[in-house]
Order: structure tokens, then C-alpha cells, then sequence
């Protein structure tokens, strides 16, 4: 819990948007620097997913979190596009180490003990773990931005990576399947130690992407419960905006962070539930996803505000049900190429992000303002949840063994 926690306790997330546009950034360029953090998480994120089914994934955990805080740093002492450039990049690389292989090492360290069932409630806390997390670096983001402006909020940003990184080193990690045959069948010698697989060459690390990528494709039911996983968390990144958007709604920029508190608290207490929500049916999580995005598009149009309290209901709903879906999509999967195949649905995500980047660019530059682009970005969502009873899996019975 204390690794998510520390994950999202970055003072610079609430405000980033508004570093970059006091140093001159107009919207488009925004949204271009999110496209360049997108474009490289895309291009490495099933890679990395693949990796982390070849060595030990809290290493790789550790050193997610120190590259993510190498690019805040930049952010921090060499504000200007090039370092924003360089640090979204920086951030994309650690991000993809760590998509994936959070998830995987959560899931085969609980079924190992036969507790795989347990997922949607330890993640559920973890959300909530990194979403009060989250919180308590809203509460110092306001007084860190009077006291140091800018350059404080990174610092400590900085610092708090760091801190992650000591604690990801300190996770057990279960032995686990070493050896995937080329033809992407099961899982063969067992190892001990880091948990790393026992092969890492080359051949060994190309049957399990192949694998993963087999798993993902070829089964109906982990393909939808992919695609579900990566649509949901890609539409709403339309969250990137909500700061611009209070912004723009007459929010003073100390009083932004105070602005978005009551929403991440609501996150927090949604994914608290997922224990006790893990066996909603699909047309249930449905529901959830429908009311999250009328309730975003209605937010964002009062143009005020009061407008928030609408987006905070959507924003804890559609943590819910990112939640469950993950839980579903863990369930589905079989295979010995976990993190491979969680990184399919990351991926998936980052090209659905990069679209609404483009999306929000091309329409700022058509005169429309963020209100409106931010309802607009609830439409698709809206379609998702009409896609949601067709391709969530249902839960997993109580009596069925837990996967491998």
C-alpha cells in the first residue's frame, strides 16, 4: 500500500498543465507534450510487459520510479519545451516498466497462495492507497506553490519517486514460471529468488512475448476484456484537463488543487468498494461507466465551479469500474505471459490517449473552448459503456480455483 501511495503523492500533478502554460505553452502544445509521453509509452509499453515476465518485476518497479523522477527533475531546474519534451519521455519509459508488472505481481503472488479471488479487493485498496496518496499531494501542492512556487512542488516530487523506488525494492516476490516454449505453451522450471524467469536470453524473452501476445489476440474472452481495459482509462484521460478546466472556469491558481481535492477523495472512496462490488455483473459496471460520462459532459458544461461536483460523481464512478475491469481481465487470463498480456491492454490505453490528445489539440485550435472539448470527450465514453455488457467477463464463481 505504501508503493501507492507514494506512486500518485506527486505535488507537480495537479498542476503541471499550469506549469507549462506560465512558461508560455499554448493548449495545442500541451496536448503535443502529452501526445510525446503517450507516443512513448506506446512504443514501449508490451516490450517492457514482456521483460517483466523475464526478470525480477520489483526491480523493474524501482527503476520505473527513479527514471520518472529523473524527468520531473528536469521539469523542475530546466523549465523550458525541450525538458518538458524530455521529462514526458522520461515519464513514458518509467510508466511502461511499471504497467503491467504491478498488476502481474499482485495476481500471481495471490494465486501462489490460493488467494487469487482477492484481487479486486487489494487493488481496490491500492487505488485507494494511491488515490489518498494522490490527495495528501493536492493538500501540499497549495502551500508548496506559495512557499517555493513551482520549483519546491518539483523537488519534492522528485523525492518522493525516490522513496518508491526504496520501497519497491523492498517487496517479496514469488518464484515463479520460468520457461515459455516457442510455441507460447506453459510454463516450465520453477526458480526461486527475485522471482525472475529462468531463462533471459533472447529466445527465452521472444517465446514470451509471443506468448502474450497469442493469448491476448487468439481467446474471445481475454481479447474483449482487453479492449474494455484499454478504451476505459484512454478516454478518460480527458482528466489531463480538468486543472485547465477549472482554470478556466475562474478557479485562482493556489485554489486549484483545493478545487480537485473533493474528486480524488471520491476516487478514493469508490475503489475502496471494489471488494465488496468484485462479483457486479456486467451490465452493472455498465451503469457505472453510462453515469460517469453523463455526469463529466454535465460538469463540464455549467462552466463553473459548481460544475465539479458532477465531475467528482464521474470520476469516482469510472474509478470503480477501471477497477473491476482490471479484476476481470486478470481473471480471464491463463497464461504464463501476465504482465505481457496486461501490457496489450496498457498499450491499447496509450493509443486511445494519443487520439484524444489529438482530439482536444485540433478542436482548441478550431476555437473550442475546454469546456466543451472535455464534454465532448464523454461521448465515447458513453459508448463504452454500451460495449460493456458484451465484452466484461462475468465474475469469476466462488467455487472456481484460482488461476496460474
Amino acid at each position: 500500500m505504501a508503493f501507492a501511495a507514494l506512486d500518485d503523492a506527486i505535488p507537480l500533478y495537479p498542476v503541471y498543465a499550469l506549469l507549462f502554460a506560465a512558461h508560455g505553452l499554448s493548449a495545442g502544445q500541451i496536448s503535443g507534450l502529452f501526445v510525446v509521453w503517450s507516443s512513448t509509452a506506446i512504443a514501449l509499453e508490451v516490450p517492457s510487459g514482456a521483460w517483466a515476465d523475464r526478470v525480477s518485476r520489483r526491480r523493474l518497479l524501482a527503476l520505473g520510479q527513479v527514471v520518472r523522477g529523473l524527468g520531473f527533475g528536469l521539469w523542475t531546474f530546466l523549465p523550458s519545451y525541450p525538458a518538458f519534451a524530455a521529462g514526458f519521455v522520461l515519464w513514458g519509459v518509467g510508466g511502461s516498466l511499471t504497467s503491467g508488472t504491478e498488476q502481474a505481481v499482485v495476481y500471481d503472488g495471490l494465486a501462489a497462495v490460493g488467494r487469487a479471488a482477492d484481487y479486486p479487493r487489494l487493488m481496490g485498496l491500492a487505488g485507494t492507497a494511491r488515490l489518498l496518496g494522490d490527495s495528501a499531494a493536492v493538500v501540499l501542492a497549495t502551500p508548496l506553490l506559495v512557499v517555493g512556487g513551482f520549483r519546491l512542488a518539483g523537488a519534492v516530487s522528485v523525492a518522493v519517486c525516490l522513496v518508491a523506488a526504496a520501497v519497491a525494492l523492498s517487496f517479496p516476490e514469488p518464484a515463479r514460471a520460468g520457461r515459455v516454449d516457442g510455441s507460447g505453451g506453459g510454463p516450465g522450471e520453477v526458480v526461486a529468488g527475485d522471482g525472475a524467469a529462468a531463462d533471459s536470453d533472447e529466445g527465452g524473452y521472444l517465446a514470451t512475448l509471443r506468448a502474450g501476445l497469442r493469448e491476448a489476440a487468439g481467446r474471445r474472452v481475454v481479447r474483449a476484456a482487453v479492449l474494455l481495459a484499454a478504451l476505459l482509462p484512454g478516454l478518460w484521460a480527458a482528466d489531463e484537463y480538468l486543472p485547465l478546466l477549472a482554470d478556466a472556469d475562474g478557479v485562482p491558481l493556489p485554489s486549484v488543487p483545493l478545487v480537485l481535492l473533493p474528486m480524488v477523495l471520491a476516487q478514493a472512496a469508490a475503489t475502496a468498494l471494489a471488494g465488496r462490488c468484485a462479483r457486479m455483473r456486467p451490465v452493472g459496471v455498465a451503469a457505472l461507466v453510462a453515469a460517469g460520462a453523463a455526469c463529466l459532459a454535465a460538469g463540464a458544461l455549467v462552466r463553473h465551479p459548481a460544475g465539479f461536483v458532477a465531475i467528482t460523481a464521474a470520476m469516482a464512478a469510472l474509478s470503480l469500474a477501471s477497477v473491476l475491469v482490471d479484476a476481470r481481465l486478470q481473471d480471464a487470463i491463463t497464461g504464463p505471459a501476465r504482465a505481457t498480456v496486461t501490457s496489450v491492454a496498457g498499450f491499447g490505453a496509450e493509443v486511445t490517449s494519443v487520439l484524444l490528445y489529438a482530439a482536444y489539440a485540433a478542436g482548441a485550435s478550431a476555437g473550442l473552448d475546454v469546456a466543451t472539448l472535455v464534454a465532448v470527450f464523454a461521448a465515447p465514453i458513453g459508448l463504452v459503456a454500451l460495449a460493456t455488457p458484451r465484452w466484461l467477463p462475468a465474475p469469476r464463481p466462488p467455487t472456481t480455483a484460482p488461476g496460474p
